[in-house]
Parts: structure tokens; C-alpha cells; sequence
């Protein structure tokens, strides 16, 4: 197995010939769908990388006002690809010239990229949860100014599970939202976590909001306040 770099990492997932995230536009508003239902949408080098720059690039644009993440039936997203951390990650620690540090720049560049392009985007960023958020997908969700959430959804802290501190932002967003039932109902250390429940009964297609007003923060070392409040209830 070859051993790759960080970079190279990047290229490759770049060079890819899968189109693991569709972008539909419609006026000033975008829908992101991470495309890879057959796993549940994990967080593979691939999907990461096109999800960033996708992101990216409708960020930069004056005229997206809006923009929708969400995942392909039946989930969300997984969070991170065992295949990625299996055949890449630990050949980078093992073996790599640069250790554990260059997965370290993987997870602050590529993960916690995403993160923080949507905490630092003068954007409305909407996480649609139409199925499981775990790990690093459900950063990503509790990252974003509005949660919807279908009947189906399920919140999924995965390193709380195992006596890790959650990962990628998911220990300050979710204290952030406390005052609402999903995140005030859902410790860093529970395995699975419902989304609340529509006021009356209906198809499980029905959404309810699930966040709560708060001051946006600047996100990661070196950035700039945002003080645009993220409101939801």
C-alpha cells in the first residue's frame, strides 16, 4: 500500500471521477447534497474534498443567499469514512514522513475547512437532516444557522461514545443551541439522539427547526469575529 502525503491525499481525492456532492441552484438559493447514499454519505476523501470546494465557490458568490446541506436518502452523512482512515490515515501516522501531524492538517484543513467556511459565511447555511448525523457530519449540521429536521433523523455524537471530546467544533455548537430539545436532550457522550418531533402527527417527510438564537463566533485561530446572530428556534 503506498503511503500518501497530505497533498497528495488532495489530488488525488480532487483528480477523482465521482461526483459524490450535487449542487442545484435555484435564484439566490443553492442545495449542497452529499451523494453517497449507498454508504450513508461518509466522509471520504473524495466527497470531503468536493463538498469544501463546492462550499467554496458558492460562498464566493454574490448572488447564493442561501444554502441548503443536507445528505442523499437515507442519511445525512456517516461522519468519517472508515475506508479513508484505514487505507490512508494510518499509513500517513506509521509511516509517513510527517506523522500524525499531516492527518492533523487533514482534519484542520479539510473537516474543519468546511466548518469553518460555514461559521465565517455571511450565507444563511440550512443543515437538512433527513436521516443519521454522526461525527463530523453532525458537526457540520450543528455548525450551520438552522437545523430541519425530518422524522427521521437521528443525531449521532460518535466520539462521545468512546470518551473522546467531540470533534471538529460539535463541544462549543451544541452548548451554543442548548436551549433547544434536540441539542439540551442530546449529551456529547449519548449514543443516538432522536430529533424532536413535529407539534402533530404526519408523514415522515414533516420537518421541524431545531436551533436556537446565538452570536455567531469567529471560528479557528486567526479569524475575524462575525458577530451575525444565528437565529432558529
Amino acid at each position: 500500500m503506498t503511503t500518501r502525503s497530505y497533498e497528495e491525499a488532495v489530488r488525488e481525492a480532487r483528480g477523482s471521477e465521482e461526483s459524490l456532492v450535487l449542487v442545484e441552484r435555484e435564484g439566490s438559493r443553492a442545495v449542497v447534497t452529499m451523494n453517497d447514499p449507498e454508504k450513508l454519505n461518509p466522509l471520504s476523501a473524495t466527497l470531503t474534498v468536493q463538498l469544501r470546494e463546492a462550499l467554496e465557490e458558492l460562498s464566493a458568490d454574490h448572488g447564493v443567499r442561501a444554502i441548503v446541506l443536507t445528505g442523499a436518502d437515507p442519511a445525512f452523512s456517516a461522519g468519517g469514512d472508515l475506508r479513508l482512515m484505514r487505507d490512508t490515515a494510518h499509513p500517513m501516522v506509521d509511516e509517513g514522513a510527517e506523522g500524525a501531524a499531516a492527518v492533523w492538517r487533514w482534519i484542520r484543513n479539510e473537516f474543519g475547512g468546511i466548518a469553518k467556511l460555514i461559521a465565517r459565511s455571511d450565507k444563511a447555511f440550512v443543515a437538512a437532516i433527513n436521516g443519521a448525523a454522526a461525527g463530523v457530519g453532525l458537526a457540520f449540521a450543528l455548525t450551520c444557522d438552522l437545523i430541519l429536521a425530518s422524522e427521521r433523523a437521528r443525531l449521532v455524537p460518535a466520539f462521545g461514545r468512546i470518551g473522546l471530546v467531540p470533534e471538529v467544533g460539535t463541544s462549543w455548537t451544541r452548548p451554543v443551541g442548548s436551549a433547544t430539545s434536540a441539542r439540551s436532550s442530546c449529551s456529547p457522550a449519548a449514543a443516538t439522539c432522536p430529533a424532536p418531533r413535529p407539534p402533530t402527527s404526519g408523514s415522515p417527510t414533516r420537518w421541524s427547526t431545531t436551533t436556537a438564537c446565538s452570536p455567531r463566533r469567529s471560528s479557528g485561530a486567526g479569524g475575524s469575529s462575525n458577530s451575525r446572530p444565528t437565529c432558529s428556534r
